[in-house]
Order: C-alpha cells, then structure tokens, then sequence
C-alpha cells in the first residue's frame, strides 16, 4: 500500500503530523511559525528528513533541543516511518542538536558544561504550565461571552465543557489543546470532574475568578509580546514579507495598544 501512495500525500502527512510539535515558549505549532524549512520522504528507507530553523543564530538551545526532540517523536509515531533524521539549521548550537537528537542523547549530556546536570523536564514542565494557563484563558472568556455566569463556569463538569459548541477560530483551536493537556496531566479523568482548575489540581472560585483571569492575562500578555518578538525577527532575518501566525506585532505593543480578548473585564457583574 505504501508503495502505492504518492510521496506528496506521505510528505502532507509528515506536515500534518508536525503541527503537533509546537514552540514550548510560544505554545504554537512550528508549522504555523514557519519554522520548518524541508520535508522529505525516501520511500524506498521509508524514511523523513526534516529540517528547522528558529528566528535567531542565539535562540536558546534548550529550546531548540526540545523542538527538534519533539519534531523526531512525533514523526516516529507514523506507522510507516522506520528512520527519522531532524536538522537543525543557521544556529550557533546546530551541531550538538542535531548530534544529540539523532543520536538518541539527552540534553544533559549534549550540555554538560551548561545544565550542571539537570535536564530539560523542568523546563518543559514550566512551558506546560503557561501553555495551560493560555489555552484555559480563552476557553474561560469564550464561556463567559455566551453568557455563563461565574458560578457557572467555575461549577461545570468535563461532561458539560464537551457539551458546549466553540464555533469561532481561536477559542474552537483552544478547547480541544485545552482539554487534552486537562487529562493528560492528570487533572480530569471522568465527565463529572471539574472542567477547570489550576495548574496544581486547585479548585476555581466565584470569588477568586476575577483575579485568576487577571493571572491567565499576564501569562498571555508575555506569551504574545514574546510571539511578536520572534516573528519580528524572523521576518527581518530571512527577509519574509509575513510570517503566517495569529497574535499581536510588536507595533501593538510600542503604541501600547491593548491585546485581544479582554472582556473578563466585566466578570463580577455576572456573580
């Protein structure tokens, strides 16, 4: 059957299967960032080359470790996938990347001289979080714009959250992400669990809404400042006209206007 499909419907696939793989500071896809540079598949080896780049030559290398980790993991999960070989390209630290991933060593070793050490789990760890906070935040504001009340929100159940349509383009990309980090951290399992909580497992207010959302907003606010700063010096460096990627430019932020979706504003009258 493999030999039957045309490479171009393998290599869509590959380009499919990366928009899992995203950004750990940023919680964005690597395809939408226009990070990757070359899909290849050998049909012959069965296998995918896949080549990346990132905005600058300094980006932090764990960072950059993560993403081409992550790149090499989730192709490898494809059925007919046998090898996979990830490049990391124009970064100071492209050789002991490239090295280290497609030689199945961990950061730790790569970086010896860097992490005294540790490893790359805390960090992403920390990334998990905000990705958590981000995702949660839209999902809580697109509840509360259809009118749910505080008590509400912070009262519904998994079973009842799956219930409820998402129909628009952020908060409809959000609530699956949302969900899925939900159970795969342990912090729902069955359709009467809590729909939301925080981080570490804490149950949400009526009281202590307002606040929380205010919190999910900073995490936001930097995540996106941080987006535009990429994608500023991503579009200069490679001399891109536009790199395809929703959020905020850094223009919004010099003249100091007001990132999206700041409607929580008016939370406590819906108590």
């Amino acid at each position: 059957m493999l030999v039957e499909m045309h490479r171009d419907e393998l290599e869509l696939d590959v380009w499919r299967c990366l928009d899992q793989v995203t950004d750990p500071e940023l919680d964005q896809p690597v395809t939408d960032l226009g990070f990757i540079e070359l899909v290849e598949v050998d049909l012959d080896l069965k296998k995918v080359e896949v080549e990346f780049r990132l905005p600058t030559y300094w980006c932090s290398p764990n960072f950059a470790f993560l993403m081409a980790f992550d790149i090499r993991l989730e192709v490898s999960k494809m059925k007919w996938v046998h090898d996979v070989k990830v490049t990391l390209n124009d970064h100071c630290f492209a050789d002991r990347v490239n090295d280290g991933v497609n030689g199945d060593r961990n950061f730790s070793e790569i970086f010896a001289e860097y992490c005294d050490g540790g490893d790359l789990n805390s960090v992403r760890a920390k990334f998990l979080e905000k990705a958590f906070m981000r995702r949660q935040e839209t999902v809580l504001l697109a509840l509360e714009e259809r009118g749910f009340t505080c008590a509400q929100i912070v009262g519904m159940t998994l079973g009842a959250f799956d219930e409820v349509n998402f129909s628009l383009g952020e908060e409809e990309k959000q609530k699956p992400r949302y969900r899925s980090l939900l159970l795969s951290q342990g912090l729902a399992e069955n359709a009467g669990d809590p729909a939301f909580v925080t981080w570490d497992g804490k149950g949400l207010t009526v009281e202590g809404l307002r606040d929380y959302l205010a919190k999910l907003r900073g995490v936001r606010i930097n995540m996106e400042f941080n987006g535009a700063l990429c994608r500023g010096l991503q579009s200069t460096r490679y001399k891109e006209a536009k790199i395809d990627a929703d959020g905020p430019t850094l223009i919004d932020f010099i003249q100091n206007r007001v990132p999206p979706r700041d409607s929580y504003q008016h939370t406590a009258s819906k108590i």
